[in-house]
Formats: C-alpha cells, sequence, structure tokens
C-alpha cells in the first residue's frame, strides 16, 4: 500500500524546490520531510528526488508526484459530494500546467480565474515557449499544456484552442534606421531582433513565411512579455507580439507594421493526461471558453 504522508513529502518537495519550504507547507519540521522522502526512496530501492538548488523529481519521482495530484482532485471531487470529509481547507491539490508567456500574458488568465473561482485548487504555471511545453507534459512535469503541437502526446488527449495572431512591429524611428529602403531580407538580416528567450523562432518563422528563406537575426534577448513590447516602442528591435499587445501602440502611432497585411498565425492546443479526472475536465473546459474569447478559429 502507498503511504500518502511520505508521497505528500516527495510532491511538496518538488513542487516548493526545497525541503526547508516544503516543510513550511506541509507545517513540518524540515528534517521531518527529509527523514519521509529517506525514507520512500528505501522503500522504493531509488532515487526520487534530486538535491539541489531547486530539488527536482527523477522519473520516478514525477510518476509519484503525477499520481498524488491526480488522486487530490479526485479527493477534492469527493469532498464536493460529502463536505464531511473536509476537515479544514489545506489540502488543496496544487495542478501544474505549462503555458507560452504571450498566451498567459493576454487569453489564458480568464480561464484561470474562473477555474480557480469555483475549485478548491491552486495552479502552478512554468512558462516555456510553445513549441516546447509539450516536452513538459511528456516528461510528466506538468499534467496539461498549452502547445502548438496538435498531436498528441503519449498518453494525452489534443484540443485545439484556435490561432493567435502575431504581428511584426517597430518604432517608426527604427524603421526609419533600419528599413529606409523597405523591409528586406538583406535589411532584416541587419535590423536587431528581439526575441523571448533561446526556443523563441517566431521571428524566425514570420521572415521565412514572408521571404521564402532562413536568416540568421541579430537578437536581444528579453524573457518578459511586457519588456518586449516596451523594448519595441523604446526601438531596441523589432519582434513579433500578439495583435492583442500592441493594437494600442500600433493605432496612436508608437508603433508599426513590417509588413501589412502579413501576420503570422500560430495554431494553440490543449493537451492533457486522458486519465478521466473531473477537477482537469473543469480546468479544460475554463480553459476552451477562454480560448474562444481570445483567440482566433482555426483554419
Amino acid at each position: 500500500m502507498l503511504d500518502y504522508s511520505l508521497l505528500a513529502a516527495i510532491a511538496a518537495v518538488v513542487r516548493e524546490g526545497s525541503f526547508e519550504r516544503a516543510a513550511r507547507a506541509l507545517h513540518l519540521s524540515p528534517s521531518a520531510v527529509s527523514q519521509r522522502v529517506k525514507l520512500l526512496e528505501e522503500r522504493l530501492g531509488q532515487i526520487l528526488v534530486l538535491r539541489g538548488s531547486p530539488c527536482r523529481a527523477t522519473e520516478a519521482g514525477l510518476s509519484l508526484c503525477r499520481h498524488v495530484e491526480q488522486v487530490g482532485m479526485l479527493e477534492q471531487d469527493l469532498i464536493g459530494a460529502l463536505p464531511a470529509l473536509a476537515a479544514d481547507d489545506s489540502g488543496r491539490v496544487t495542478l501544474r500546467l505549462a503555458i507560452n508567456a504571450d498566451s498567459l500574458a493576454t487569453w489564458f488568465l480568464p480561464a484561470a480565474s474562473a477555474f480557480a473561482e469555483n475549485e478548491s485548487a491552486l495552479l502552478d504555471l512554468s512558462l516555456a515557449d510553445q513549441a516546447h511545453t509539450a516536452e513538459r507534459l511528456r516528461s510528466g512535469e506538468v499534467l496539461a499544456a498549452v502547445t502548438d503541437l496538435a498531436e498528441a502526446v503519449q498518453g494525452c488527449r489534443s484540443l485545439p484552442l484556435g490561432a493567435m495572431r502575431y504581428a511584426a512591429t517597430a518604432s517608426p524611428a527604427f524603421v526609419k534606421r533600419y528599413f529606409p529602403g523597405g523591409v528586406t531580407a538583406a535589411a532584416l538580416s541587419l535590423a536587431p531582433s528581439l526575441r523571448f528567450n533561446q526556443q523563441d523562432r517566431l521571428q524566425s518563422r514570420w521572415v521565412e513565411q514572408e521571404f521564402g528563406q532562413a536568416l540568421t537575426l541579430p537578437a536581444h534577448g528579453l524573457p518578459s512579455a511586457q519588456a518586449f513590447v516596451d523594448a519595441t516602442i523604446a526601438g531596441l528591435g523589432w519582434g513579433m507580439k500578439p495583435s492583442a499587445a500592441v493594437g494600442g501602440a500600433l493605432a496612436d502611432g508608437r508603433l508599426l507594421l513590417l509588413l501589412p497585411q502579413a501576420p503570422l498565425m500560430l495554431p494553440l492546443y490543449w493537451q492533457s493526461t486522458r486519465q478521466k479526472l473531473p477537477m482537469l475536465e473543469r480546468l479544460t473546459q475554463a480553459v476552451l471558453a477562454a480560448a474562444r474569447d481570445g483567440l482566433e478559429p482555426l483554419g
């Protein structure tokens, strides 16, 4: 039989990133948490937590964490049907999700708010490029993800959300300096671009879409959705941002479209475990509803 007090210690250490923070979350001493983790590792005969800053789960540890989350969701639904089972509010389950920064900054928060308003659950959102969020789902780090991958990850289902419209923009001064003869492949190979992180290929995808060739783009790295827009307005570089995020700056002239009528449409999908978990299904419905309001139809 599984000892859920031991499993809870593993899940807390991985979720919080350290034994000390896990101890505070569980109202235990750090040594008690450490002893529970060590006891479970001894019983299973393998390492479950890689000690470090932050602590990380091994593959086996992730499997146990995923099990704890799933059981927690089922327990919360059972408490909803039998309220007398709830002795206090300390047993809220935490759902780990992966999402791209632009979705988080635009359409996703209404879904999170609508879900949290009616559920005794917490959301733990991790940021990754939409092309890589599925990797976190595949590894077991998260239960669901917003991704640009249409094909379902093994053990998961994939539901279409819609398309996010991106615009290539720059400040008027930047356009005047770097594109005096128009936006060409040669000019783009010299003009500084902006990218969210090393995984961000939106600028390159747009160039390939419009010019039919891959270019090596000089780029500033800016790992902040809001700073990305502010830096574009300030003239640091050109970049791809959701039309909803730059609409005001385009309307008042602080930003210009590099090429009129040349958006990049990015299809997005919601992937989650296939297991029948009512709480996760309610989160899925909230996400689909927010996507209908915040994204454009696919196709």
